[in-house]
């Protein structure tokens, strides 16, 4: 099945119904600017007068410890919870609130305010994230403050806003790192806005061999990703009767990466944990990316700006990795056969290799009314967007011999594994007012999507795709309100709260067509005067349904993987607490930050499950550590700048219980360290280590077996700009 073609009125309709707008009375005229599309916040909004919980960071964040590693970047905001996997932040997993992190499949991820996964409807799971050694801003919203953005709204949003046009006739960057284990980045911008023409241009390019290695080889098993952007602006004269810019956006990605889901048996974790398997020796992932997109603002009047997105997103990936050792799945006997041979080969095995083949669409339409009603803010916005995945996998049979060469016995058919396109279209509708009432400000907010989720399985024996697929078909429609209030005591303490219906559609293979959905509070306070900030949330989520998709990441086996599992009732609830503070003394300032998430989880009924396995009423949720904390504290001069930042990831659960368990995961303690010095005005040279006390620790169980964290990793760099 091939996604459906658009329909050409919506923005015609869209721009039709506001320009009669005009009409309205004129106040103090609000730029139309693309960039206010791409980001949350936009230029006039303060993070902390959005009710609910929100945060911002910054260039000068991002580049404080200059992370390629989106989930390192992430772990500075109160209700974010990572899962490590390959080290480097190439499979990132993102939750929020107890959603789970598997593949950031519960958070809605989005690029310059347009959705970033491969195929956020039909198939979540994030195998593509942009890459954030390139970004400029990174936003995240939770609770009320994401009710205008899906479809995922049951945990929150992340928008990574990408480099933007430098407002100087000629600016740009080039920057350089390496460091240990082969790890390399090369990074350069240049761009320049002119009258009526703007541009930029960017280039990202990182590498490692690897801090692991493969057991009786001398093969990396590290990764190589490239990242070019380009954008092209046109804008109107200022004097023009309707100010107007229209942007075109291009990004490409590729990478060739060694990584696997086999990890090691517990016993061999403890005694070489950076040692991989020899069966795991052909794993490969081989990935691109393109992006295009183009963006138009329009100023129709002093009240009234109109911002329309078109997107196109191509997503490729074959995943060629170690399915199953001598018949056995890696989490049902086949690790502990593979770690048996390295130890002690006396003959050959059997290894299936299985090229995970996909391939993604995403496009749509976007558009977004501000209006300008003195004390009323209002948003009107529509998207229109359709994405499908199409699977069209095969197995290769291995001889793994007794010298641990691999080699090829049975070379599979593409086709005769999973072989199917899931597919979807929705149209979404909200409407968000912003309500100014003396020192209250209410937010309503009303969202609409509808929805058509599809699947055509063609099996394993049609790899022609000749006869009539096995078709699903979900169609449904929700309805997603949200209020939130925020009282200004006084200048200085503000205190906010809110209540939404969060919601996540069901996939394709879910023929129950049972909606993730949720009840979410949140309520606490924000304090800031002079060098001082904080903030302290608490919130409930009260699901009716959750979701669990089952993926390999997971450890599900074949005949399981992209199903969906209903887990009834769960109650999620905990605590958000940030806290900042700069003490000046003098010459020399010390910032110091503080990030604490305490988080209960619950399951409310029993069940039995494939995917969650045996629930009792009570259990906890599995990859939700109870306490995680962060602490950064930092020293600056006129020209040098050194920071520590120390992050705790409490003990979790792998699998819903209760009480303690061989198959927790430990609390681990991670520290970071990062030192610079301007050499000149516009030069700077850095010296970074990852895990500066060589914490050996325990990331996830998820693939059935324990992978490592990434160990101690110096690297030094130089930047100069222009």
């Amino acid at each position: 099945m091939s996604i459906k073609s658009f329909k050409p009125t919506l923005i015609s309709l869209v721009i039709a119904s506001v320009i009669s707008a005009n009409a309205f009375a004129n106040e103090a005229v609000k730029d139309a600017s693309v960039d206010e599309q791409f980001t949350i916040f936009g230029s006039d909004t303060s993070v902390n007068s959005v009710p609910g919980s929100a945060h911002q960071l910054s260039q000068d964040d991002l580049e404080k410890f200059d992370y390629t590693d989106i989930m390192r970047t992430l772990t500075s905001i109160p209700g974010v919870y990572v899962l490590e996997e390959d080290g480097y932040g190439l499979r990132a997993n993102i939750g929020m609130r107890g959603t789970g992190q598997n593949r950031s499949e519960k958070v809605t991820i989005m690029e310059d305010g347009v959705l970033a996964a491969p195929a956020p409807y039909a198939a979540p799971s994030a195998y593509y994230f942009p890459t954030a050694g390139r970004m400029q801003k990174v936003e995240v919203l939770k609770g009320t403050s994401s009710a205008m953005y899906g479809p995922r709204t049951t945990g929150g949003v992340i928008n990574m806003v990408s480099r933007q046009i430098p407002e100087e006739e000629l600016a740009g960057q080039v920057s350089v790192q390496a460091g240990q284990d082969g790890f390399a980045k090369v990074h350069g911008v240049i761009g320049g806005k002119g009258e009526n023409v703007s541009s930029v241009f960017e280039v990202f390019r990182y590498q490692a061999d690897g801090y692991k290695n493969i057991n009786h080889s001398d093969q990396d098993t590290g990764f190589v990703k490239n990242d070019v952007l380009g954008k092209v602006r046109y804008n109107t004269d200022d004097n023009a009767t309707f100010y107007q810019e229209i942007e075109f956006k291009v990004k490409y990605s590729d990478e060739e990466s060694d990584d696997t889901y086999m990890g090691l048996t517990e016993a061999d974790f403890n005694s070489d944990p950076y040692s991989r398997y020899s069966a795991s020796q052909k794993d490969n992932m081989a990935n691109d990316h393109l992006q295009l997109q183009l963006s138009h603002a329009i100023e129709l009047s002093s009240r009234f700006n109109l911002g329309t997105t078109i997107y196109h997103n191509d997503f490729s990936r074959n995943w060629y990795k170690t399915s199953k050792v001598s018949g056995k799945d890696l989490g049902n006997g086949g690790i502990e056969i593979a770690a048996e041979h390295d130890k002690m080969a006396t003959g050959s095995i059997n290894v299936a290799v299985k090229a995970n083949n996909r391939d993604y669409l995403s496009q749509g339409i976007q558009t977004v009314l501000d209006a300008d009603f003195n004390s009323h803010q209002v948003k009107f916005g529509m998207r229109y967007h359709q994405d499908e995945m199409d699977r069209f996998q095969w197995v290769d049979q291995y001889e793994l011999d007794s010298a641990y060469n691999m080699t090829l016995t049975d070379a599979g058919l593409p086709g005769t594994d999973s072989n199917r396109v899931d597919s979807a279209s929705a149209l979404a509708l909200f409407i968000h007012d912003e309500w100014t009432i003396g020192k209250f400000v209410v937010n309503a907010g009303l969202r609409y999507e509808d929805m058509t989720i599809e699947r055509e399985d063609w099996g394993k024996n049609d790899s022609g795709r000749l006869t009539a697929p096995k078709y699903i078909k979900n169609e449904l429609d929700v309805v997603l309100p949200s209020l939130a209030i925020s009282y200004h005591l006084n200048d200085n303490l503000v205190l906010v709260g809110g209540v939404q219906k969060g919601f996540a559609p069901p996939s394709p293979g879910n023929a129950d067509v049972i909606n993730e959905e949720s009840i979410n509070y949140e309520l606490g306070a924000r304090y800031g005067k002079n060098a001082f900030n904080a903030e302290a949330l608490l919130f409930l989520s009260d699901y009716d349904n959750m979701h669990g998709n089952c993926t390999a990441s997971q450890n599900c086996d074949d005949d399981n993987i992209g199903e969906q599992y209903n887990a009834g009732e769960v109650k999620i609830s905990g605590v958000e607490f940030k806290a900042g503070y700069a003490v000046d003394f003098g010459s020399i300032s010390m910032p110091i930050d503080l990030t604490y998430t305490h988080t209960q989880t619950e399951f409310l009924n029993s069940f039995k499950s494939d995917f969650w396995g045996d629930v009792e009423a009570g259990d906890e949720f599995p990859y939700v550590p109870e306490n995680q904390l962060q602490f950064t504290v930092g020293l600056a001069g006129d020209t040098w700048r050194t920071n520590v930042l120390v992050r705790y990831t409490g003990e979790m659960r792998s699998k819903a219980g209760t009480g303690a368990s061989a198959e927790n995961i430990d609390a681990h303690t991670v520290v970071d360290f990062v030192a610079s010095y301007d050499v000149a005005q516009n030069q700077q040279v850095r010296f970074s280590v990852d895990n500066l006390l060589d914490e050996n620790y325990m990331a996830t169980r998820m693939h059935g077996s324990v992978m490592v964290g990434k160990p101690l990793t110096v690297s030094v760099g130089y930047q100069y700009n222009f």
